[in-house]
């Protein structure tokens, strides 16, 4: 595969998909049992904003910088302060080693989680490139709640799954070097998991180009056995172009109580920060909810900043 995260570490599509993270491991540690983290695509773990691949294309100044520099952004000096939950996110990325003098690395999801979690918590985390999964050993090699696998993720969730902690969270979070077939991947992968753990809450982040290639995946996910879908989505682009990353969501299967009312205001302010050539766009809806049956077809994100509720 070509995909390096490298690339892209710190922009927009990062900050929905590790707040929307924080929340979720926050949510885990509010009760006392022991919970296990597991990421299918976990990358290398963190990644340096100066070097060349970061470099190259500049990302995170539209991503995360955003949100730490909101005044040397034009439009946005009346940006006002951010909510909690952004708040402590954005503490936590400052917090790693080499931060301490500003924005220099930004720590993939495996490191996020791993810093939010507590001694008793454990985290599977599954990589398939060997640079990767090597600089991913490194990384936490005298963490011992911490596990590496270097093999496919989707294979290894049957091996893994349910955990011996019987709580938790499964991250999907692949590519996309080809959407339509790792959607389908995606879709087997969940639906054998949700049949082995049916109580787990599993985490899909996935790109918006064209919003007719995401339609489907949306519309099945209500089908694939969990109890609660919730969705998140954050546009900074219009979703009708194939050439760019014009957005990107999260959908939770399983979603934790109240994590809807977590994110809210969240989203708003990534709206507000994150604008770049017109108004950014979010949603925040149920897809299923508890109780209620399939619907036959997913709904349209809301427009204009203004979440849809179901």
């Amino acid at each position: 595969m070509n995909y390096r995260h490298a690339y892209h570490a710190g922009n927009f599509a990062d900050v929905l998909k590790h707040s929307v993270l924080l929340a979720l491991v926050e949510s885990l540690r509010s009760k006392p049992a022991p919970f296990a983290f597991i990421d299918s695509h976990a990358g290398s773990g963190c990644y340096a904003l100066d070097g060349k691949e970061a470099g190259k294309t500049g990302e995170y100044k539209d991503g995360i910088a955003r949100l730490l520099f909101p005044d040397l952004h034009a439009g946005t000096a009346q940006a006002g302060s951010l909510p909690p939950l952004l708040r402590r996110w954005l503490d936590g990325i400052l917090a790693i080693p080499g931060n301490e003098d500003g924005l220099k690395f930004y720590p993939g999801s495996p490191l996020q989680a791993a810093n939010a979690m507590r001694a008793e918590d454990s985290a599977q985390l599954c990589e398939l490139q060997p640079e990767e999964a090597a600089r991913l050993r490194e990384l936490f090699h005298r963490d011992p709640r911490i596990h590496v696998h270097h093999r496919d993720g989707y294979e290894a969730l049957k091996a893994l799954l349910p955990p011996k902690e019987k709580r938790g969270l499964v991250l999907i979070d692949p590519p996309y070097e080809a959407q339509e077939a790792e959607y389908r991947l995606i879709e087997k992968a969940l639906k054998e998991a949700l049949r082995r753990w049916p109580t787990g809450v599993y985490a899909v982040w996935y790109p918006i180009k064209l919003r007719s290639q995401v339609q489907p995946f949306l519309r099945g996910l209500p089908r694939s056995g969990a109890k609660r879908v919730l969705r998140a989505e954050l546009l900074v682009h219009p979703d009708d172009s194939p050439l760019r990353l014009n957005g990107s969501g999260m959908a939770i299967l399983n979603a934790p109580w109240k994590l809807d009312d977590a994110l809210r205001e969240p989203l708003r302010a990534m709206a507000r920060l994150l604008s770049q050539d017109r108004p950014a766009e979010w949603t925040l809806d149920w897809l299923l909810q508890e109780g209620a049956e399939p619907p036959a077809a997913a709904p349209s994100p809301a427009r204009a900043g203004t979440p849809r509720r179901r």
